[in-house]
């Protein structure tokens, strides 16, 4: 989850103990909030990056130490699109307007998010070109980093969801009008990522699976997307939903999302992953026992508790190993 704590995109001790510490809990994969692929493409100013080499050495610290408690650290490279400039969340989550530091947004169409978003301009084919080279460079600099799982932030209606759904989408090239045309953007960025990333290392797509609005992105349309990113290369797609349409009538409960992951997986070739107010241990266990999804990513209860897989393990009898400097409290 973003933690909205970088200065100029640069990692810090703040990233260091929030990601460490998930490690230290036993969490199978930490996966590092997402991640600007350029300047323009944060939500906040505070956005942690991936735009430049220097941001390497802090971004492999991390990494290392993920690794080095048994975890395997993962990055989100992510561009916001129309959803760009604005303030941190908990300072209102509102524009930042050009004249107070914040810049214009870029999306596939001249559609803003809201009245409250500054409206964006409608990025050129030489721009999009741009776009993808910059999450090629990131995924170049993710790897140098350290980090073993690359997933590409395709949801919650940042720049590549922009792309995906009709409703924010009314380009007439070939970027625009068909499935095939809308798809086009993060089919051609993930050809690209496959040039600099390994095959032996996984690649990760985050989706919203619905836009939850009539007329938009919707389940049938990410079953069939599942089939295309599965003969590019991709080892797993993300099922979150939402986030592109503003007062989207959602219907959110304890595991509401994890039918996506399920219809996902069975009418495609794809392995999933289920997310969405999962808070237990034997909720998360049943998910992966009756085969609705391949693993749970955890999010809101890993803030509240960085130890759950720890505890989770307790609660469901199965020994797991702690570090060594909290045996004794085992």
């Amino acid at each position: 989850m973003c933690q909205y704590s970088s200065v100029n995109g640069f990692s810090n001790n703040w990233h260091l103990v929030h990601l460490g510490s998930r490690a230290v809990g036993g969490a199978g994969l930490v996966m590092a909030e997402a991640t600007a692929v350029s300047p323009e493409g944060r939500i906040t100013l505070a956005d942690l990056g991936i735009w430049s080499d220097d941001h390497v050495s802090g971004l492999k610290e991390i990494a290392g130490f993920v690794h080095a408690q048994g975890s395997v650290a993962g990055i989100q490279l992510a561009h916001a699109g129309r959803k760009a400039s604005t303030i941190e969340p908990w300072k209102g989550g509102t524009a930042i307007q050009i004249e107070n530091g914040g810049w214009k947004p870029v999306a596939p169409s001249a559609v803003a998010y809201s009245e409250k978003y500054i409206p964006p301009s409608e990025l050129s084919l030489v721009e999009i070109h741009q776009v993808i080279q910059d999450f090629k460079s990131g995924a170049f600099r993710a790897l140098h980093a350290g980090f073993k799982v690359l997933e590409i932030h395709a949801a919650h209606g940042y720049l590549i969801q922009e792309f995906l759904s009709p409703l924010s989408n009314i380009r007439t090239d070939n970027y625009g009008g068909s499935f095939e045309n809308r798809i086009r953007f993060l089919v051609e960025i993930i050809q690209a990522i496959k040039e600099v990333w390994p095959a032996g290392l996984p690649l990760f797509v985050r989706i919203s699976a619905t836009d939850w609005t009539e007329g938009g992105w919707d389940i049938d349309d990410s079953v069939r997307l599942a089939s295309v990113l599965s003969d590019e290369g991709v080892d797993l797609v993300d099922c979150s939903s939402g986030g592109n349409v503003p007062n989207a009538k959602i219907p959110v409960a304890p595991g509401y999302q994890v039918p996506f992951a399920q219809a996902i997986k069975e009418n495609s070739a794809m392995l999933t992953a289920a997310v969405g107010f999962i808070t237990k241990a034997a909720q998360a266990e049943e998910i992966i026992s009756s085969g609705k999804a391949d693993m749970v990513f955890l999010a809101r209860e890993m803030l509240r508790d960085p130890y759950f897989p720890l505890h989770a393990a307790q609660q469901l009898g199965v020994d797991v190993e702690w570090p060594l400097q909290y045996q004794r409290a085992k």
